[in-house]
């Protein structure tokens, strides 16, 4: 499968779609899609999602893509789908990721059904790990849900999907909704402000979820469950040892803990991950050997099977008018000629290649100064308002955010936008 090119590939300059095969479709999103791909030279295997520019465009999503693409490369950790290239073609934009063959979350909780503990305590441990780095790196997820949570081909969960992910500055919260309803924590829903502590809530509703197999708050409607998730207390089955352990309940009371500053791993910047690292649920975890990906999963995905919805790949050859196919780009585009929203994509949705290029932070610096009241000085905040707008509960969904919004010269703001729920398969070894 995939495009021949006749012509030599010239691999010492900048990268492009030629420089790999293409492989099967495993996954699809709002404006774009997901394929396994295949590195000409190195014969490494990466998941390669393309964004088509029109319907970007069409969307108002350009900020957005921008946005995710700069965040990328500043990510680089073992429980992190990892950015590796990043370039364009005139049509598409194109991120080349790590590779996760062993499908997402909300595939095995859709077919097995709740999952056993053991598994859940190490991925917790793992995707903990991954949080912890994004917060030390200044960057709310603020969509961590099933879906979002890759496995690889030996079982290890990385977070994915960077869509409507931001910095977050220390000085000031952000007000906007962002993310899908069931996993956005109270602070979110309440417009308090909110910071990278929304994170740890989302967690603790997804690792409710893979152990009972329901979520925490839920509501026929987006204004039951908004007010189930901001007032309602937790309820555990009466039956609580069928599903796990008094310990695992801890772990998941501490995350799910409605004020920020006393949520588990959110209670002090020098406490946080170490609060976490020394809860009895993983008495016994050797933490550095988590770290170096040593500890072998319990649960092994099933590498004989797809692990994705393989109506991806029909859809792509079948129902699709114009397949992804190898094109050379326009010589010398005139910008002066082009729409703004194209003129920014070129400039700004810049080649990243990791083999290459150091990674850069894009962290805007010279934010104004605003207090938080997460801060553990306990000084009032001050916490500017955004404006409200319909939510679902489903939906991941983003408005533009009225608090750690950089200035114009220094990164792009985001604007209104779905992301994409991308089904990315292996990780590759090429760390």
């Amino acid at each position: 499968m995939g495009a021949c090119c006749s012509e030599p590939v010239n691999f010492d300059g900048e990268v492009d779609l030629f420089h790999f095969d293409l492989h099967r479709a495993v996954g699809k999103g709002a404006f774009g899609k997901v394929r396994v791909v295949e590195h000409k030279r190195t014969k490494k295997l990466y998941a390669l999602k393309y964004i088509e520019k029109a319907k970007c465009i069409k969307q108002k999503a350009i900020a957005n893509i921008i946005q995710e693409r700069r965040l990328l490369e500043e990510i680089d950790h073992p429980y992190i789908v990892n950015l590796r290239y990043a370039f364009q073609d005139d049509e598409n934009c194109f991120f080349v990721l790590d590779l996760m063959l062993g499908g997402d979350l909300r595939f095995h909780l859709e077919r097995r059904g709740r999952l056993e503990e053991e598994h859940v305590r190490l991925w917790a441990a793992e995707l903990a790990s991954g949080l912890d780095y994004l917060r030390s790196q200044r960057i709310i997820h603020r969509d961590l849900k099933p879906d979002n949570i890759l496995l690889d081909a030996q079982g290890h969960a990385h977070i994915t999907d960077f869509n409507v992910a931001i910095h977050y500055s220390e000085r000031r919260l952000h007000t906007s909704v962002a993310g899908s309803m069931a996993y956005m924590a109270p602070e979110i829903l309440a417009r308090q402000g909110y910071s990278w502590h929304v994170d740890w809530w989302s967690l603790g509703v997804v690792l409710w979820e893979l152990i009972f197999h329901r979520r925490p708050f839920d509501g026929r409607n987006a204004d039951r469950m908004t007010q189930a998730i901001i007032n309602d207390a937790l309820r555990y089955p009466q039956n609580l040892s069928e599903y796990c352990t008094e310990e695992a309940k801890d772990f998941l009371t501490g995350l799910l803990e409605k004020n920020p500053k006393l949520r588990l791993g959110c209670r002090s910047r020098s406490r946080g991950i170490d609060d976490i690292h020394e809860h009895p649920w993983f008495a016994g975890l050797d933490w550095d050997a988590l770290e170096s990906k040593e500890i072998q999963p319990a649960f092994v995905p099933d590498m004989k099977k797809a692990n994705f919805d393989v109506s991806h790949e029909l859809d792509e050859f079948l129902m699709v008018e114009k397949p992804l196919t190898h094109s050379k780009r326009k010589a010398n585009p005139d910008l002066e000629k082009m729409k703004p929203e194209l003129r920014q994509l070129e400039e700004q949705f810049t080649v990243y290649d990791f083999s290459k290029n150091q990674r850069m932070s894009y962290y805007p610096h010279n934010q104004p100064i605003t207090t938080s009241n997460h801060n553990e000085d306990g000084e009032p905040a001050t916490v500017l308002q955004s404006t409200t707008n319909t939510m679902l509960p489903t939906t991941t969904m983003v408005e533009r955010s009225s608090a750690g919004s950089p200035l114009p010269d220094e990164r792009i703001p985001p604007h209104p936008t779905i992301s994409m729920d991308i089904h990315d398969s292996r990780r590759s070894d090429s760390r």
